[in-house]
């Protein structure tokens, strides 16, 4: 039976979260959200009688959320001497340029690349004339 569950073996046991933590309560989610068998085109359908853009802004704001969470769970492993590149891949590098300290693209590691991404996107998310707080407010040339 220690053969069977040695980690250098082709066969691994399923990976278990620890009740109580953050992935835990993320692999509870998914797997609701897998399991529900609810039709994500239908999900995402405006409402009748609802404003299209407030309707973007939730998603976006909980798109931004999930990320950020999801983010929260492999921070801690994805260090600047573990990812020293944002990629997608050995064919894809990520530069950070946002006009202000980063002039032209940049090459960063991905921990600084993703805070940098998560800030900025929280700067944009909490900006009024982009994301009104008052219902039915949005400006229609934003979205």
């Amino acid at each position: 039976l220690k053969q069977v569950f040695n980690k250098d073996k082709t066969f691994r046991p399923k990976r278990k979260f620890e009740p109580g933590t953050q992935r835990f309560e993320l692999h509870k989610r998914a797997q609701a959200s897998l399991n529900s068998g609810v039709d994500l085109k239908a999900a995402v359908l405006l409402p009748n009688g609802e404003d299209q853009n407030d309707w973007v802004a939730v998603h976006v704001v909980d798109f931004f959320n999930r990320i950020n969470l999801i983010y929260g769970t492999i921070c801690e492993f994805c260090t600047e001497r573990t990812c020293p590149v944002m990629s997608g891949g050995p064919k894809y590098e990520y530069r950070w340029q946002d006009d202000i300290k980063y002039k032209k693209p940049t090459a960063l590691p991905a921990p600084q690349y993703m805070n940098l991404l998560m800030d900025w996107i929280e700067v944009q998310i909490n900006n009024e004339d982009i994301f009104p707080t008052r219902v039915g407010k949005c400006k229609e040339e934003v979205l």
